[in-house]
């Protein structure tokens, strides 16, 4: 199973979406600060699971549907940091689908993620990271999670990595920075935490017209 997730910088990346689709064949597609009226139903021969509506960016999650079917989707609002307050960049920060896969009978979730802006506390996005996680797991009990994004955390990741596993997950970064915009504030960003995934790796991809990489995650469920 491969995943795509994309920052798009406020929409300016949206043109690259159906190179990404044909030259990498993703199965699911994860978006991040998209222009939801813009996205178009279709990225090749993905299907538009839903974008959020709370706001005009947002998120949206793309699937193959002659693999999967989507059998619910969920949106969810969390802990707002004092960015969110002044400026309300985003009500809702992630996405959830959960997905059966038509051959192997198995369902499972997958998810983008945004977590608040690097003007917030490490903390904030801690808790945000946990709630997200325990939010999901309403869509299926103990089935395998897979939440991929932006996750706005480029240093002190051992805080984050043991967060992330107290609550039972595991924290894979890519194989290169995703976020090269200010030098200052390079790292990786973009990454993925699950739960019943076998992550065989996570591949940062060539730099496009945003400040973050792409990532392809390409993993397998338990």
């Amino acid at each position: 199973m491969k995943v795509i997730s994309y920052n798009l910088r406020k929409h300016r990346a949206a043109g690259e979406l159906v190179a990404l689709q044909e030259q990498h064949d993703p199965d699911v597609l994860c978006l991040q600060e998209c222009d939801v009226q813009e996205l178009p139903p279709r990225v090749g021969d993905l299907v538009l699971a839903l974008a959020t509506q709370g706001n005009r960016l947002g998120l949206a999650v793309y699937y193959r549907s002659s693999v999967f079917r989507m059998d619910a989707v969920k949106t969810i609002g969390l802990k707002k940091s004092l960015h969110d307050h002044l400026l309300r960049p985003a009500h809702e920060r992630v996405l959830g689908v959960r997905l059966h896969d038509i051959d192997d009978r198995r369902d499972m979730i997958v998810a983008s993620f945004h977590a608040a802006p690097l003007t917030a506390l490490n903390s904030l996005r801690r808790h945000q990271i946990r709630a997200a996680l325990t939010e999901l797991e309403k869509l299926g009990e103990g089935l395998p999670v897979l939440m991929v994004g932006d996750y706005n955390y480029p240093v002190f990741k051992e805080n984050l990595g043991q967060t992330v596993r107290d609550h039972g997950y595991a924290l894979t970064l890519s194989d290169d920075h995703t976020y090269t915009r200010y030098r200052v504030f390079r790292g990786h960003y973009d990454f993925a935490t699950s739960v019943g995934f076998e992550i065989d790796k996570v591949t940062t991809l060539p730099q496009g017209s945003s400040d973050h990489r792409p990532i392809l995650v390409t993993a397998r469920p338990h």
